[in-house]
């Protein structure tokens, strides 16, 4: 690369010398009246134009003029820890000086900045750099589309692509999940309605649809889905694809368990249907490995790929097996499918990560948050789980005072066997009376989560939510952040829980 870092974590001392970083607080600066009355202005202007439907904006009323790194700065002159990174789109935080350098470069040859789908020395760069990171099995006979900008755009190519590939319309996703905002990425996620689509239930642990959570809750979400595509009257006909996320992000933050992914490889390997990842967020050593579905050694059909591939710019592909390659041009098109600066942004980010071990550095300190954020959840009985993989992290809030205590640990009974073909028999498992027992978890606290949040920003620091209700403080910090910042992101977030849930009277 042009421009090198010390380390992983550091910033390189020209772009220091060049940029001075400001603190990491939420303290004003010197003269915050001016500042702070530029700022409202900007808000107010804002909140008459813009449309009812923005979001970020209305939960985080900031206006960033300057960040680099983890930390921005607002207009008002305030300084705040970034754990949002563009909702996972930073692998390397902003204006890191590799994807700067990278853009500047391309700026500086006169290279065309928009050609359509023509192939170009940037574009044939990304794409070199990308299918090397591709799981094996994948990358030597893959073909890759480029999209529009949006990841949403992506996962209609994929749609489209399967469809066209198998000649069946139906698709199978998962309760909770998060595809998109676009028609068909709406059918596929878990708030649509009137679909052609059929919702199987993703596993999860504390709020299991069977009740069970660990291994029975998982094992029986697969048979579900076998049962679903075995039984000739469950009203779901051969689809045309499968699409899931390995962690759902937008779902509240829900690793799906490595067993339970290789079983749904398995089931529709055997059936050909096509097996879609959509790595959009969890990509590019998110969760601690370049892309998730390596963590179980899964290699899908179908891979749909954003945010973070852009370095910071719009970009959004779809890779996929060279034998699904069947749709005829212009299949699926779009002015924006060239952009130059996003794939040279692109090719800095890629390889940054890879050369510099940040999957490792993500999958180590993300542990270690965890572990400490599970300390805290002992003494705030508020939180009803933390979950995560990586630097992917939820800690889900819950109303204590009413319902159950949340499930119990799974029993450490054998695990129910796996059916391995379709016309198996059905082993009897284990006798239900050994079958951990549990109780109703605790409600979802959106209004605490809220209140959580609005707590961080005070305290510098921003946090999205995520998750059921908008129950789930959701950290997606970048992969760039030091030991430091970790630590001053888990005080602030502690301080931010303990003022939240302090009853109002004292």
């Amino acid at each position: 690369m042009a421009v090198t870092e010390p380390a992983p974590a550091a910033v390189s001392a020209a772009h220091s010398a060049t940029h001075p970083a400001p603190p990491a607080t939420g303290t004003p600066a010197e003269h915050p009246g001016a500042h702070s009355a530029a700022q409202e202005g900007i808000l107010r202007r804002q909140s008459a134009r813009e449309s009812a439907a923005r979001t970020y904006a209305r939960a985080l009323p900031i206006v960033p003029v300057r960040a680099r790194g983890m930390t921005i700065e607002g207009a008002d002159g305030r300084r705040y820890l970034d754990c949002l990174s563009g909702a996972g789109t930073l692998a390397l935080g902003h204006n890191h000086p590799v994807v700067l350098e990278a853009i500047r470069k391309v700026l500086d040859s006169e290279a065309p900045l928009h050609v359509l789908d023509l192939a170009t020395p940037v574009k044939d760069d990304f794409t070199t750099e990308l299918f090397r990171t591709l799981p094996s099995g994948l990358a030597d006979r893959a073909r890759i589309q480029f999209c529009g900008p949006a990841g949403t755009d992506a996962v209609e190519a994929a749609l489209k692509l399967v469809r066209a590939a198998t000649g069946r319309t139906g698709m199978l996703a998962f309760t909770g999940a998060y595809h998109g905002m676009t028609a068909g990425a709406l059918e596929a996620s878990g708030g649509a309605q009137d679909v052609r689509v059929a919702r199987l239930p993703y596993p999860q642990d504390y709020r299991c649809p069977f009740g069970l959570g660990g291994e029975y809750g998982a094992e029986l979400s697969a048979r579900w889905t076998e049962s679903l595509l075995d039984d000739t009257k469950s009203g779901v006909p051969a689809p045309a694809g499968m699409i899931l996320e390995p962690v759902q992000g937008e779902g509240g933050v829900l690793p799906a368990p490595d067993a339970w992914l290789r079983r749904m490889r398995e089931i529709t390997a055997a059936r050909g249907i096509p097996l879609i990842a959509d790595e959009v967020q969890t990509g590019v050593g998110r969760t601690g490995a370049f892309w998730a579905v390596e963590h179980s050694g899964v290699v899908p059909d179908v891979m749909v790929l954003s945010k973070a591939i852009g370095g910071s710019l719009p970009l959004a592909v779809v890779v996929y097996r060279d034998d699904l390659d069947v749709w005829p041009p212009g299949s699926h098109a779009g002015t924006f499918r060239g952009n130059q600066l996003a794939m040279a942004a692109g090719t800095a980010t890629l390889a940054y990560v890879r050369e510099n071990g940040l999957t490792e550095r993500a999958a180590t300190l993300g542990a270690r948050m965890l572990t400490q954020l599970r300390s805290l959840a002992a003494e705030h009985p508020c939180i009803g789980e933390v979950r995560g993989r990586g630097l992917m992290i939820g800690v889900e809030l819950v109303d204590p005072t009413t319902g159950g205590a949340g499930p119990a640990a799974p029993a450490p009974a054998t695990p129910i066997p796996a059916q391995g073909k379709a016309h198996a028999a059905v082993p009897s498992g284990p006798d239900p009376d050994a079958l951990p027992r549990t109780t109703r978890p605790h409600p979802a606290a959106p209004e605490l989560a809220a209140t959580v949040q609005r707590e961080c920003l005070r305290r510098g620091l921003i946090v999205e939510l995520g998750g059921r209700h908008s129950s789930v403080v959701r950290l997606l910090p970048p992969l760039t952040i030091t030991d430091e910042q970790a630590a001053a992101v888990l005080d602030r977030l502690a301080d931010a829980l303990a003022a939240a849930a302090r009853p109002p009277h004292t």
